[in-house]
């Protein structure tokens, strides 16, 4: 399976990615994105957007500087940017004519075989009628992820919705345009890996720790994801969320970003 094969695409974007240093949207890169997936959707593809970037905009609404450590603190936050954020994708999607789908999900649902099915169902008839899920953890009714666990992070969401929604390619975009065999940002050497074959532990002890003051991931998560994707059949490709023009390119078979092949 190939990605530029791909009929449904699972793409996931990260906090980096959607905000600026100071919590604040990063409205210009959401238009973008907004604007690129659109146009995917109407070149024939179904598209569902795994988003982070609740709590950092609950942040950056709220006037907060940091990220607090209270339980409590990030679900109030995580309430108020989940809300600001479906008004911004939905004001942005509705602009190039599509609809969008909110959809809050927590592990046990997904485990629990009546709730994986009704899940499961809704991403179908979502996908069917044409609208864009755009799916988030319910960070507000359940914390687990919030203190590590649960799904553990929205690398690993966006491989589990994958396999749910039947997807047929999963796109993570990242503040760093794929894996490097070492910090790009501390040595300019480093240089980038246009394909993994295997995740080995070796590859993982590369990928480091985790990633931006406003979000909870890093590489290591999305070398997670992309070991599970894999073991689901899925391929997976990380690639820059600042340059969105490269999920077309990647599309059309260029070597873009890091790609995790399927056999």
């Amino acid at each position: 399976m190939e990605l530029k094969e791909a009929e449904i695409l699972v793409v996931k974007v990260g906090t980096s990615t959607l905000t600026y240093e100071n919590g604040k949207v990063n409205l210009r890169r959401m238009e973008e994105l907004c604007r690129t997936l659109s146009d995917l959707q109407n070149a024939g593809r179904k598209l569902v957007l795994v988003s982070s970037g609740a709590i950092g905009v609950g942040m950056g609404k709220l006037g907060l500087p940091q990220r607090p450590e209270e339980t409590e603190k990030k679900q109030a936050l995580a309430a108020v940017g989940q809300c600001e954020l479906m008004f911004l994708y939905d004001k942005f999607f509705g602009e190039y004519g599509h609809t969008v789908a909110q959809v809050l999900l927590t592990a046990d649902v997904v485990d629990f075989p009546r709730g994986r099915e009704n899940v499961q169902n809704t991403f179908r008839e979502l996908l069917s009628m044409g609208a864009i899920p755009v799916v988030n953890e319910n960070d507000t009714v359940e914390t687990q992820e919030l203190e590590g666990k649960n799904f553990g992070d929205n690398d690993t969401l966006s491989a589990v919705v994958a396999g749910l929604c039947g997807a047929q390619g999963l796109i993570i975009l990242t503040d760093i345009d794929g894996l490097y065999d070492g910090d790009p940002r501390k040595n300019p050497a480093a240089r980038r890996i246009p394909r993994v074959e295997e995740v080995t532990p070796q590859l993982e002890a590369l990928a480091g720790g985790a990633g931006s003051s406003r979000g909870t991931g890093g590489m290591a998560t999305k070398l997670k994801a992309a070991k599970l994707a894999k073991s689901q059949g899925i391929p997976t490709a990380i690639v820059s969320g600042s340059d969105l023009k490269s999920m077309y390119r990647l599309l059309e078979g260029e070597d873009v970003g890091t790609l995790f092949p399927v056999p």
